[in-house]
């Protein structure tokens, strides 16, 4: 309900702007520009889609052949004790968890594509739980802010962009980075657990967050001690060697089951073509929304506006040139990653505004891309309270990255 509602507000609000620069600017440039955006946002739409069914049809083999290795029931039984108070309405010891576990360690690691197939799998599951198949449960809303908050660890494409726009120490936004991101997924863990009335002050729960700072502390400690060079090489290499340990793992539980792991990859695969077909529509929607809100120049006018209201209040307004990334993130990934580019041309990649913007570009998800995406997948229409969840998490992602950007720059 809550998605209807925004996509509707982008396209009215669209209009209305782009009739008032006509009448009144003068500008007959501004609609050939909006439909233009709704025929390029259709192709990238398709194109997402088009381009994710390989990835999909992998890792939901992949995935495939875990479950019936026993490798998903295995990691559910470890991660029970957590589980079973994040999660409440699962029952305890469902491969779900694994699959939910499986997918947050892929975007911790910063490896998107196997991420959203290992994502979509779970919402399957979590779907099969679903008594109203129409309606998200409070499950599939915990597991959806957990992504949008974007918890990463290692974020080697922004480092890799700052590298290309000639930063001086592309590297020198890795532990801003680290603690923003830690700031959005708590802040999403603790206003989801409000909405869901989920009771976090428990020894488990506390010892878990309490582990998990402790470890944020000890990789920012540790990767403080290298170079760039060496940072970017022991990041990518720990990356991809977990990917094909768990990979290889999977394939060896399937062997010591005795189960035909091809064939089970084969049926995973299946499954991974399907859903990416499943979602395109969905996709449509959403990026056709986000392309016609940003060519009627809405998102310059909020900008604008932000700028104004923070020096009228005698704020600092360094602040304000990195803020289309920011805003442009819970709408577009690729949107967001073009707004930092642009910032870092347009100020320097060394320049505050410029290292600001890829902070922003780490420090939370494309809220509403996820959304569109994951309960596409599965059907879902009403989203309950996962759009003000995640929105929560990415403004305290947002205030977090501006406040730890003055801190260090």
């Amino acid at each position: 309900m809550v998605l209807n509602y925004i996509w509707i507000a982008f396209f009215v609000i669209a209009f209305v702007i782009a009739l008032a620069k006509l009448v009144f600017l003068g500008d007959v440039e501004v609609f050939p520009a909006m439909m233009n955006s709704t025929f390029e946002s259709s192709k990238t739409a398709f194109e997402i889609s088009l381009g994710l069914t390989g990835v999909l049809s992998l890792w939901l083999g992949i995935m495939k052949i875990g479950e019936r290795g026993g490798v998903i029931n295995a990691l559910s039984r470890v991660l029970s004790p957590v589980f079973v108070r994040l999660f409440p309405d699962i029952p305890k010891g469902h491969p779900v968890t694994g699959s939910i576990f499986m997918n947050i360690a892929a975007n911790m690691l910063g490896l998107d594509n196997a991420a959203t197939p290992l994502g979509l799998k779970a919402m399957e599951q979590l779907q099969a739980l679903n008594p109203r198949k129409d309606t998200a449960t409070n499950p599939m809303i915990m597991f959806l802010v957990l992504n949008t908050s974007g918890l990463t660890l290692i974020p080697i494409s922004i480092m890799v962009y700052r590298a290309q726009m000639g930063a001086a120490q592309p590297t020198d936004i890795f532990i801003p980075i680290l603690l923003a991101t830690f700031f959005s997924t708590l802040a999403g863990i603790v206003v989801t657990s409000i909405y869901q009335r989920i009771n976090l002050l428990n020894r488990t729960m506390v010892f878990t967050l309490g582990g998990m700072a402790v470890a944020v502390g000890a990789i920012i400690w540790g990767f403080g001690q290298l170079d760039k060079d060496q940072m970017n090489v022991v990041s990518t290499s720990v990356a991809n060697i977990l990917l094909m340990t768990i990979i290889v793992a999977f394939i060896l539980a399937g062997v010591r089951h005795r189960i035909n792991v091809y064939d089970a990859f084969i049926e995973g695969a299946k499954e991974g073509f399907s859903t990416a077909v499943r979602i395109i529509p969905y996709l449509v929607a959403i990026l056709v929304a986000i392309g016609v809100f940003r060519a009627s120049g809405a998102m310059d006018m909020v900008i604008g506006a932000i700028a104004w209201v923070v020096h009228a209040c005698g704020g600092n307004t360094d602040f304000v040139g990195a803020l289309p990334t920011a805003l442009m993130k819970p709408l577009s990934g690729s949107g967001a990653r073009g707004m930092m580019v642009d910032a870092m041309t347009t100020y320097g990649a060394d320049s505050f505004v410029g290292r600001l913007s890829c902070i922003f570009q780490g420090s939370t998800d494309t809220t509403f891309y996820i959304l569109a995406v994951y309960f596409g997948s599965v059907g879902i229409r009403n989203t309950r309270h996962a759009v003000p969840c995640g929105l929560l998490a990415d403004l305290a992602g947002i205030i977090a990255a501006i406040m730890i950007c003055y801190l260090f720059f």
